[in-house]
């Protein structure tokens, strides 16, 4: 077996391969590559798939891992392990993917999505997924992140798999098992950042830039001197999920945060190399962006201007609906929570389209052509990792809105002409909260982690405790409990969710994502919201007493609460046909 090790060290005089298995390492040295300089290449004869390496830089001793590791199974600190792609067994040959359009998205944490938190115990669980009716699960970040335990947003090993979930063969098993079901798998990849504990990019070359400020530290360096190799390795690792994990779709981390400004942004680049990749391998393919921009320009297409990415996630929804089930207006739900800003985003997408941001002090956002990008383009949700995880105590919507109004949200969601999606165990109102959990091994990170989140939760005027990040029961409690879904109310809840994506899966109305053809009415005293689809009217009262919003239709083909009540003599007449007791949804045909 000969394996070709090849890394980019620009700034190093000599680089040797450090290989074997267990603690001794035998190093060989690397040569420079000519048709590409900074990089250094040896093929090694005697290593192969489960041969331990690492790279030594200008004789220091120390066995770094390599950038695109492909295993760590020692973890982020760890030397590297070779991975070779072509010897798992895959049963998905005729898998074409799925499109975003129409589809139901369903995002997970792998580590708390089962007691055993990895992905083969996840397996066990997609059948629930199909009963349910999504399309397509969302895994949080898997790149290589330090300790156990962790959301994955500081992962530092970009091109591996994290060990305690299982490694990448149980990837591949997991989309594998998952394309079998009719599941399409969308991951989770940040490229915005890497963690701070066992990232030693800098170590090799510019990977980062001071040029820029961000949150985390140095920006990742996408438009500074040594930034074609930076760019390279980014696109490159897109690509590596895609074809060789099989995986259907990416989720782009916080894409506001990356500073790039080269006439072809990073953004648009990994759209073009995307869309090829998925012409030659004659499957669908797609990125999603997260963004605090509210800028459509990233999902336009290339030619009218914008980066062609094929959706992106809408936190304007969110705040919408969240505000106007829960009453609260804090922080950034300031400008939200009336019936005017949910009929605004259900019809415009945005609330903030170029308008005044109290949260932010100035005008954000621009406004989205409806008649050019359609709904699809843009995910709707009602809970997510950030606007659960992001609160003092991670608790759920269900925690304080009773469970008519959480009926009502979830009709909103999956009746709306974006793309839905569902945060795990919302389909069952989940008792569990989803906490903020760290497992960083420096004593000093983790408690500079675990002060900061008092800090910022004290800020922001809470009262009460703060959940430790670093403490292994903030994680436990965070799994989630399977029992639930067995139980009332939760079973009831589980059966509206289904029913809600039957309905949405039977009427084409509901898939139309022509954002001109939606139209809403609404009562901001009363608190009922009338949204027309086509042939079907959703007529949701968000309000405490009984409703009758004005309805076109003759039948009421699903409804929240047997009490809701169709007069078919007076259907139509406004403000006459339907009643709606409070906190209740219906859609009528």
């Amino acid at each position: 077996m000969t394996t070709t090790f090849e890394v980019w060290a620009p700034d190093a005089e000599r680089v040797q391969v450090a290989t074997g298995n267990g603690a001794k390492l035998v190093r060989r040295a690397m040569r420079p590559v000519e048709e590409r300089p900074g990089r250094w290449r040896v093929e090694v004869t005697d290593a192969g798939h489960g041969t331990d390496y690492g790279f030594v830089l200008d004789d220091v001793d120390e066995v770094l891992p390599d950038p695109r590791s492909l295993w760590q199974p020692y973890g982020a600190h760890g030397v590297s392990r070779v991975y070779e792609h072509d010897r798992f067994a895959w049963t998905d040959q005729k898998w074409r993917g799925r499109p975003l359009r129409g589809s139901v998205l369903y995002e997970l944490h792998i580590g708390t999505f089962t007691p055993e938190g990895t992905l083969d115990a996840a397996i066990g669980k997609l059948d629930h997924l199909v009963s349910l009716g999504v399309d397509a699960v969302e895994l949080m970040p898997m790149a290589s992140f330090p300790g156990t335990q962790g959301w994955g947003y500081d992962g530092v090993h970009l091109w591996a798999v994290h060990e305690p979930y299982g490694g990448p063969d149980a990837l591949n098993r997991f989309v594998d098992a998952a394309h079998g079901r009719g599941l399409a798998v969308v991951l989770d990849v940040v490229y915005n950042h890497l963690g701070p504990s066992g990232n030693r990019l800098k170590s090799f070359g510019p990977y980062f830039t001071d040029f820029y400020a961000t949150p985390w530290g140095d920006a990742v360096n996408f438009d500074r001197a040594g930034a074609d190799e930076v760019r390279a390795f980014v696109v490159e690792n897109a690509l590596m999920w895609m074809r060789d994990h099989h995986i259907d779709g990416l989720r782009l981390d916080a894409v506001h945060a990356i500073a790039d400004n080269q006439a072809v942004h990073i953004l648009e680049e990994l759209a073009i190399a995307v869309d090829g990749l998925a012409a030659s391998l004659g499957r669908e393919l797609f990125l999603i962006a997260e963004s605090d921009l509210n800028d459509p320009r990233l999902v336009s297409a290339r030619e009218a201007g914008g980066y062609g990415l094929g959706a992106q996630w809408n936190d304007d929804f969110h705040h919408a609906l969240h505000a106007a089930l829960s009453g609260e207006r804090q922080g950034y739900y300031a400008d939200f929570g009336s019936m005017e800003a949910l009929a605004k985003v259900l019809t415009r997408v945005f609330v903030h389209d170029g308008t005044w941001s109290t949260f932010r002090g100035r005008h954000h956002g621009r406004p989205v052509d409806v008649h050019r990008i359609p709904g699809h383009r843009f995910l709707a949700y009602l809970q997510n990792h950030d606007q659960v995880g992001n609160r003092a105590v991670g608790d759920r919507i269900g925690a304080t809105v009773p469970l008519g109004l959480l009926k009502v949200g979830a009709a909103l969601v999956l009746t709306s002409p974006f793309t839905p999606m569902v945060f795990m165990g919302e389909e069952w109102a989940a008792g569990t909260p989803f906490c903020y959990f760290t497992d960083h091994v420096e004593p000093e990170l983790g408690r500079a982690i675990s002060e900061g989140r008092r800090r910022e939760f004290g800020r922001h005027g809470w009262v009460g405790e703060v959940p430790d990040p670093q403490a292994v029961d903030t994680f436990r409690r965070s799994v989630l409990d399977w029992a639930e879904p067995g139980e009332l109310p939760h079973r009831e809840m589980l059966e509206w969710h289904r029913s809600l994506i039957t309905l949405r899966r039977a009427w084409p109305d509901l898939t139309d994502p022509r954002l001109s053809e939606v139209d809403v009415a609404y009562d901001e005293e009363a608190r009922w919201l009338v949204v027309r689809r086509g042939r079907l009217t959703v007529a949701a009262n968000l309000g405490s007493g009984a409703a009758r919003p004005p309805v076109t239709g003759t039948r009421v083909i699903l409804a929240s609460n047997p009490a809701v009540h169709l007069d078919r003599s007076g259907a139509g007449a406004a403000g006459a046909g339907l009643t709606l007791p409070g906190a209740s949804v219906a859609i009528v045909a």
